[in-house]
């Protein structure tokens, strides 16, 4: 998709109305798109929202819109995986991590706690990295990492380079993974899924690279969240600013 016109696709579905209004968080996605592939990538977040596991949207949002701004090519955080027995463990797992990047256990703490409070809002959350406050304001909407993607010829050759296969999960978290931790003001993100299918998370920095742990959560948990830690000097709104708005593509090894 480099040097072409490209297009940013967002989708967001729920139930019981809009996300505004109430309704509960279904599916989400966003993708670049080119425009010969545009109807074909909508279509796709569609068809993802009407089949997912919780449940059934009665109200859909899809946004597309030009990509004006020049993007940017990043290189895809390094790998990792951890398997552990059961969510406890890969708590713990996770912990280590981000004492890995520098944070303390009291922070994390006060941090997780922040995030079972919040488990109904829809996009991340905003940590203050030497405090564990939530410094983003964003209330129930959280922040949502826009306008990101691969290039697919550098994902393909990114899956051969380290001899794996496709995995759609993969392919989206890590380019949002990628963009946060690329940011000078992120110390860390932690993220589990909402899904109550899906029970693995990760935690992502430039010290640890994206880690994924095999389970942080026990199946039929419908919870789930993100965390962003940021440095205490972090210009908040310019910070989220960047992550909504600022074009990348990963650019594969």
């Amino acid at each position: 998709m480099r040097d072409k016109e490209l297009y940013s696709i967002r989708m967001r579905a729920s139930e019981g109305g809009a996300h505004e209004d109430g309704g509960k968080h279904v599916s989400g996605g966003e993708q670049l798109s080119t425009k010969n592939e545009l109807i074909d990538r909508a279509a796709s977040l569609v068809r993802r929202a009407f089949s997912h596991q919780r449940g059934e949207p009665d109200f859909l949002r899809l946004t597309i819109e030009k990509v004006s701004e020049p993007v940017h090519g990043l290189t895809p955080l390094p790998v990792s995986y951890t398997q552990v027995s059961n969510a406890s463990q890969g708590r713990l797992v996770a912990e280590d991590l981000l004492k890995q990047t520098g944070l303390t256990e009291q922070v994390i703490v006060k941090a997780m706690s922040v995030l079972e409070t919040c488990y109904g809002v829809r996009g991340a959350i905003i940590i203050d990295s030497s405090t564990g406050d939530r410094i983003d304001g964003r209330h129930d909407k959280g922040i949502r990492v826009s306008r990101l993607d691969w290039n697919e010829a550098d994902y393909t050759c990114w899956l051969e380079h380290f001899q794996m296969e496709k995995n759609q999960r993969l392919r989206e978290a890590l380019p949002l993974a990628t963009k946060v931790a690329s940011h000078p003001d992120s110390v860390a993100e932690f993220c589990f899924s909402d899904d109550p299918d899906y029970i693995t998370g990760y935690v992502a920095s430039k010290k640890v690279g994206y880690h994924r742990i095999s389970q942080m959560k026990e199946r039929g948990d419908e919870n789930g969240g993100r965390l962003f830690f940021v440095n205490p000097q972090c210009h908040v709104s310019s910070y989220i600013d960047y992550l909504e708005k600022e074009p990348i593509l990963l650019k594969g090894v």
